[in-house]
């Protein structure tokens, strides 16, 4: 028997497995499983947390197709509420190692709880191997589109002119586009009324998802390189489950975003 958590950012769910202690990660089959919302827990991915010296863990991120993503915003603030109400004390900060390196947290707490996670994502990357012909990618034509390529750790094709209404439609297409080696999240956009944007994602090995914290990032510093949003300064974006804050240095090499983050509730695995 094991213990599971489920947690979400702004809908955006996951199953948590702390295997901290055994280091074991799960099979491909184990995160299809799981996340089944019919016949399993239901999420839109499995997240397991590992040990790694010198950190508070490593996150692995299991997407519903049983694929690995190198990386997830909304997972990553679930694994830091998840360490840190476990710790034995309230910390403030955490390290925790992902595919796209070690990054850094700062924790939020209120009434006991951790309510608000804010993560320094890591640079935003218009050269990558996984981005078109290695990159850069900057409102070029795709399909008839024009999109910018971006790497947050993990792959974005940002659609700054196809609204987010386009996005069950063309997403299953473009993320298996071959100008991506490995697939791709896709972004569809336009502007919010009071400010920000408004933003849907067609993640790459889930589909449609009510937020995404790596797309949210993604959107910004591209809409910031096109001159519609600032650089240095916290972006509001609206997903069909909330909002983030995004803010992105002028340089690109460094993407903070902050939000809520939710505990849902705690079961056991046969």
């Amino acid at each position: 028997m094991e213990r599971f958590f489920k947690y979400h950012g702004l809908g955006n769910d996951f199953v948590v497995l702390d295997r901290r202690a055994s280091g074991l990660d799960i099979d491909a089959e184990t995160s299809r499983r799981l996340c089944d919302r019919h016949f399993g827990v239901g999420a839109d991915g499995v997240l397991t947390i590992l040990p790694e010296p010198g950190t508070a863990g490593r996150m692995v991120v299991h997407n519903a197709d049983g694929s690995i993503a190198e990386m997830c915003g909304n997972g990553l603030r679930c694994v830091v509420k998840h360490v840190a109400e476990q710790a034995p004390d309230r910390p403030t900060r955490l390290d925790i190692a992902t595919g796209a390196g070690v990054l850094a947290s700062d924790v939020d707490w209120q009434a006991g709880h951790v309510d608000r996670v804010t993560v320094a994502m890591g640079p935003a990357m218009l050269k990558s191997r996984i981005l078109p012909n290695g990159g850069p990618f900057i409102a070029q034509r795709i399909d008839g589109l024009v999109g910018t390529a971006v790497s947050m750790g993990n792959p974005h094709l940002v659609l700054l002119d196809t609204p987010p209404s386009e996005a069950a439609r063309l997403g299953p297409g473009l993320e298996r586009h071959p100008l991506f080696v490995d697939r791709t999240n896709v972004e569809f956009v336009e502007p919010r009324p009071e400010g920000g944007l408004r933003v849907t994602v067609w993640e790459r090995g889930v589909g449609l998802t009510l937020a995404c914290g790596t797309g949210a990032c993604a959107t910004v510093a591209a809409s910031a390189l096109a001159g519609r949003s600032p650089f240095d300064a916290w972006v509001p974006v609206q997903l069909p489950g909330g909002l983030l804050e995004i803010k992105v240095a002028a340089d690109l090499s460094q993407v903070w975003l902050r939000g809520p983050v939710r505990f849902v509730y705690a079961g056991t695995l046969p």
